[in-house]
């Protein structure tokens, strides 16, 4: 099933509670550097992000793992668990987030190993398997039930490894603007260590993040681009992110292209119609190789739909969760 989704301008969010930020509720644990950001939206979502335990195989020490829980919990649909991008954090959902929370969804945000704002002080492997499990004891540990997961970018990588490996974990799969053809970091996972530690100093870089977020999306200006740089590196300051992305980058990374036609949840993939990171025609090869589901393409749209066109998304997820779940009871009562 084909269709297209046409949205108007550039983030607009309209909440139907206005709300203030103060500085001091913060989490302590974030970067000091959090109170540069301008973006209300991030603030908002900043103040809520906590630590939970989780206990994992690969590390004596309990994780305390970064994410945003949700305000509601809603029995009648399956949770939504947003993934984010390489290198990111859960932020990236800071205008998505308050629309399916507004829509009575059950919502988390939940940061990888080895990103966001855990606490890694004692580093643990940043492996694609030990990914996977951490996120796994997470969900077995806080959530407890099937989840629609949401993975933009090569947090869609990572949704298709846990959907695959842990179905019982996942009912039903988000992938947009999918980066799932990539044979993992490549040459990067063969540097000699101090080459590798160059190339992260390098991503860490303002001047790359900001040519990165000019790519990424349609007409932003210089002043949108420089705050929406700060959200993006602020994870990056923490004293363990350079060891924890070098772990990742010489572990090979994510190659899950034999495993796509593994998936049987349902899928809506959503992709934008201008992504010069990944074309829009590999949704097309995407949704072919995938059994079970439907393409909803956004114009005027590039690589972060979630960002760049929040109330499109939250709309074509939220219509996703209800019909799966409509769907399930229907055949539960048959």
């Amino acid at each position: 099933m084909l269709s297209t989704a046409t949205a108007v301008s550039r983030p607009v969010v309209k909440l139907k509670r206005p709300f203030k930020v103060a500085a001091e509720k913060f989490p302590t644990f974030l970067p000091s550097d959090v109170e540069r950001i301008k973006d209300k939206f991030a603030l908002k979502l900043a103040t809520r992000i906590e630590r939970l335990p989780v206990s994992v195989s690969f590390t004596e020490k309990t994780i305390m793992s970064s994410c945003v829980t949700p305000l509601i919990r809603n029995e009648t649909t399956s949770p939504v668990v947003l993934l984010h991008g390489f290198d990111s954090s859960c932020l990236e959902w800071r205008y998505t987030y308050p629309l399916l929370e507004e829509a009575g969804l059950e919502t988390w945000a939940f940061d990888i190993l080895g990103w966001g704002f855990s606490d890694l002080g004692k580093l643990p492997p940043c492996d694609v398997a030990s990914k996977r499990e951490h996120f796994y004891k997470f969900w077995e540990t806080h959530i407890k039930r099937p989840v629609v997961l949401v993975g933009p970018s090569l947090g869609a990588a990572v949704a298709i490894d846990i959907a695959v490996n842990h179905p019982e974990a996942v009912e039903s799969l988000v992938l947009m603007d999918a980066s799932v053809y990539a044979e993992g970091t490549g040459d990067l996972a063969t540097l000699p260590k101090a080459a590798a530690y160059a190339g992260v100093y390098l991503l860490k870089s303002i001047p790359l993040r900001l040519y990165v977020n000019f790519i990424c999306f349609n007409g932003i200006t210089l002043e949108t681009s420089w705050d929406w740089t700060k959200i993006g590196r602020l994870h990056c300051l923490y004293p363990w992110w350079e060891d924890a992305t070098v772990s990742f980058m010489t572990s090979g990374g994510y190659n899950v292209t034999s495993l796509i036609k593994k998936v049987s949840q349902k899928t809506l993939i959503i992709w934008g119609e201008d992504d010069q990171i990944i074309s829009n025609t590999l949704a097309w090869r995407l949704h072919g190789e995938l059994p079970n589901a439907r393409v909803a393409q956004i114009s005027d749209c590039g690589h972060l739909p979630h960002v760049e066109k929040p109330a499109t998304v939250a709309k074509l997820i939220t219509e996703f969760v209800r019909e799966t779940c409509c769907r399930q009871v229907v055949e539960t009562i048959s």
